[in-house]
C-alpha cells in the first residue's frame, strides 16, 4: 500500500485542499436551462487542455496530496478517450476516490468499464421523472435514456449512486417526494441543490425560481422522516438519513447555508484554469505553466501551491441579481 501524502495545499484560512473537481469537456449532449444558453459556442480544442495534459495535472495534485479527484464536464463521457484518461488517473499513487458526475445519457453502455477503470462512486443529475419536463429542462435528453443508465450503474456495484435535482420553483419543486421514493426504488442517494447564479441565462428567472433547502425538507417531511446523518463525503452535501431506507438525502445550499467554512475543494476548469472558488473567479492559469515550461514539474507544483493562498474566504452568490459569474456552469465542471 502507497503510504499517505502528508497534505501541502493548505490555504490563508487554514483549510487543507484535499480535493480536485477536474472538468474535461465543456461540450454536453444536453442543454439544461440553468446550466447553458440554447445556442452555446464550444470551446475549440486548442484552448481546452489535452487528455495528457489533464492526466499530468492530475499525477501532481495527487503528488501534493489530494486524496480525491471527481471528473466533470459538461458531460465527461462524450469527450473521446475519456475512459482511457479515468483509468489512468485511477490508478495514481495516493488517490483514495476517483468519482464521476454524469447526466447519466453514456451510463447503460458505459457503467462496466468505469467500473473497472476505478471509479468509485456516481452523481447522476436527474431533476424530473416526468419525461415531457425532463425534454423541457434538457432541451434534448430522453428520460428514460437516463433511467436505464441509473439502473445500469446500480447493477455494477458502484460504492455508492446518487442522483443530483436542482429544484426549481414552478418546474419541479413539487416533485421532490417522487423524486425520493425514486431514489429509494433505486437503492441510491439523491441530493437537492439550490441553483448557483453560473452564467446569463434567458428562460427563466432565477430569483423567481429561487427554492431553499429549508423548504424542500419541510415538503419531504409530510411523506418521510429524516435524521441527520454524520455522513460525509468530501463534498458540500449535509446528509439526512431516511429512517427505514438505506437512501441519504442531501442538501447542498449555497444560498440559504453556505458551507464554505470547510471547503477542501478546488476546480481544474478545461481550460486549464485553477478555479479556487465556484463563486469566485481568483484563479490562475495552468495551461500556461504546463504550456510555456513544458516538462517542468518543479514550476507546476509551485504554481498549484502558490494558488492557495488567492483562495478566497467564502463565495458571494446572490440570486436575486444578475450573475457577477458570467461564467457558465458547463464551463466551470458541475
Amino acid at each position: 500500500m502507497t503510504a499517505a501524502v502528508p497534505p501541502q495545499l493548505i490555504d490563508r484560512f487554514g483549510r487543507t485542499v484535499d480535493y480536485l473537481r477536474i472538468s474535461i469537456t465543456d461540450r454536453c449532449d444536453f442543454r439544461c436551462v440553468y446550466c447553458m444558453a440554447e445556442d452555446m459556442v464550444f470551446l475549440p480544442r486548442a484552448q481546452i487542455l489535452s487528455l495528457e495534459e489533464i492526466y499530468t495535472l492530475a499525477q501532481t495534485f495527487t503528488g501534493l496530496g489530494v486524496k480525491k479527484i471527481r471528473i466533470t464536464g459538461g458531460e465527461p463521457l462524450v469527450r473521446k478517450g475519456a475512459l482511457e484518461l479515468l483509468q489512468k488517473i485511477g490508478a495514481l499513487p495516493g488517490l483514495e476516490e476517483l468519482v464521476l458526475t454524469t447526466n447519466g445519457s453514456q451510463l447503460a453502455a458505459m457503467a462496466p468499464a468505469l467500473k473497472a477503470a476505478g471509479v468509485k462512486r456516481v452523481n447522476i443529475s436527474l431533476d424530473t421523472l416526468d419525461a415531457a419536463k425532463f425534454k423541457a429542462i434538457t432541451r434534448t435528453g430522453d428520460l428514460q435514456q437516463v433511467i436505464n443508465g441509473i439502473q445500469a450503474a446500480t447493477a455494477v456495484g458502484f460504492e455508492r449512486v446518487k442522483l443530483n435535482a436542482v429544484i426549481l420553483k414552478g418546474r419541479n419543486h413539487e416533485e421532490v417526494g417522487a423524486l425520493v421514493s425514486f431514489a429509494i426504488a433505486q437503492g441510491v442517494d439523491i441530493s437537492f441543490i439550490e441553483e448557483m447564479p453560473l452564467g446569463v441565462v434567458a428562460q427563466h428567472d432565477r430569483s423567481d425560481a429561487y427554492y431553499a433547502s429549508d423548504r424542500i425538507k419541510a415538503d419531504l417531511a409530510k411523506t418521510f422522516t429524516l435524521e441527520p446523518s454524520a455522513a460525509k463525503t468530501g463534498g458540500p452535501s449535509n446528509y439526512f438519513n431516511i429512517v427505514g431506507t438505506t437512501t441519504r438525502v442531501g442538501f447542498i445550499s449555497p444560498h440559504s447555508e453556505n458551507f464554505c467554512g470547510t471547503c477542501n475543494r478546488v476546480r481544474l476548469t478545461v481550460e486549464g484554469r485553477l478555479l479556487l472558488c465556484l463563486g469566485n473567479e481568483h484563479s490562475v492559469d495552468l495551461k500556461q505553466v504546463l504550456r510555456s515550461q513544458p516538462g517542468d514539474s518543479a514550476a507546476l507544483t509551485q504554481a498549484i501551491i502558490a494558488a492557495m493562498q488567492i483562495k478566497p474566504e467564502k463565495h458571494e452568490f446572490n440570486i436575486h441579481e444578475q450573475p457577477v459569474i458570467l461564467r457558465y456552469m458547463n464551463m466551470t465542471g458541475g
